[in-house]
């Protein structure tokens, strides 16, 4: 009886302790990532009058419930809640979009029940605040904007296969660590590099410089590169206590161009000035006075090229040591603009300044 009791007990606590495990390792298996879906308009929020309406169409009409719901599959490899931040079709973000948005995804990066954000978005301003939220996240977990390029009641409509493959991604833990990504047409690019490069097709963002980061394929993320540029918890700005950025314009170059839009750009207290120029940046003979004079009343002068590819030269088609100017490096102009404000919340020293255009 008493060989019966202990080969009893034997078994109960061998039962036990091959439950637990088994049960947490069970547990491990089938817990699925938490990712918070931000939905701030577009086109894959848009809606046409027909099922063959591909332009026309009104962006921003389906709200993130819609979203969500459109795509079933969602849950396969996530588990999905939604937020609706704002419902604009993106040429009309603003600074102060940009800021709202940044501080909330901060927000809920820093609960440890949230594991990725996807943030649906236009396609018209997608690189831009992708580019912005690349230098202000401050975590490492994954934030990808997605967007398409037909609206949701089109026929074969991108919206809800970019979804998918965007929350995909953002579960993923191949995507820890790599910047904030943007996510369409199956295909993986870094916030730093891409852009938009075709009106209408669904293949239009593209790194042309520098290349993908990699894929979605077979519900899986391949990554075949990194950027080397720092971002988000590496980098040095904060927008927590921002309620504004200092005002930054572009000014673009061409055959002919006057110093008009400059002029007016200082005058309305612009507080840097993005030069687009032409090739290598160049600086058209009468626009050199006005860039000098702005730069006298303290405006930060960044040359840029029109031209979407390449470093630019520094003290190359313009003595920017003696102009006390600063060079945008492989940024298109956009981008640079989106830095230079940035960096006036940290200094208006230019070699400060360009040490940053070297480093983001």
């Amino acid at each position: 009886m008493i060989q019966r009791s202990l080969t009893q007990l034997f078994a109960v606590l061998l039962g036990f302790m091959l439950f637990v495990p088994a049960s947490q390792a069970q547990t491990a298996q089938t817990k699925q990532a938490h990712v918070v879906i931000l939905a701030t308009g577009g086109t894959i929020a848009g809606t046409g009058a027909t099922s063959t309406t591909t332009v026309g169409y009104t962006a921003a009409k389906v709200g993130v419930e819609g979203l969500i719901k459109a795509v079933p599959e969602l849950s396969k490899v996530a588990r999905v809640t939604g937020e609706q931040v704002f419902q604009i079709a993106s040429e009309s973000m603003t600074n102060e979009h940009w800021l709202t948005l940044a501080k909330r995804v901060n927000t809920l990066l820093a609960q440890a029940d949230v594991d990725g954000i996807v943030i649906t978005h236009g396609t018209d301003t997608l690189e831009e605040t992708a580019y912005f939220l690349n230098l202000v996240v401050k975590s490492r977990k994954p934030v990808v904007l997605v967007g398409a390029m037909r609206p949701s009641t089109a026929i074969s409509a991108d919206g809800p296969i970019n979804l998918y493959n965007a929350v995909l991604l953002a579960a993923s833990p191949e995507a820890v660590g790599k910047g904030v990504l943007v996510c369409l047409n199956d295909q993986i690019n870094g916030a730093r590099d891409v852009t938009k490069t075709n009106t209408a097709t669904m293949d239009t963002f593209k790194s042309t410089d520098l290349g993908l980061l990699g894929y979605i394929q077979g519900s899986k993320a391949y990554f075949y590169r990194a950027s080397t540029r720092k971002h988000t918890v590496d980098t040095e700005f904060d927008v927590s206590n921002l309620s504004a950025l200092p005002a930054v314009d572009i000014v673009y170059g061409y055959a002919n161009v006057t110093p008009v839009a400059l002029n007016a750009f200082v005058a309305a207290g612009d507080k840097g000035i993005i030069h687009a120029g032409t090739g290598d940046g160049s600086l058209a003979a009468q626009m050199v006075p006005a860039l000098k004079a702005a730069r006298a009343k303290g405006a930060i002068i960044v040359r840029a090229s029109r031209t979407g590819t390449g470093i630019l030269a520094r003290n190359g088609e313009a003595n920017d040591d003696e102009l006390d100017f600063v060079v945008a490096d492989t940024l298109n102009a956009q981008k640079a603009r989106i830095l230079l404000m940035l960096a006036l919340t940290k200094t208006s020293n230019t070699k400060d300044i360009q040490r940053m255009f070297w480093t983001y």
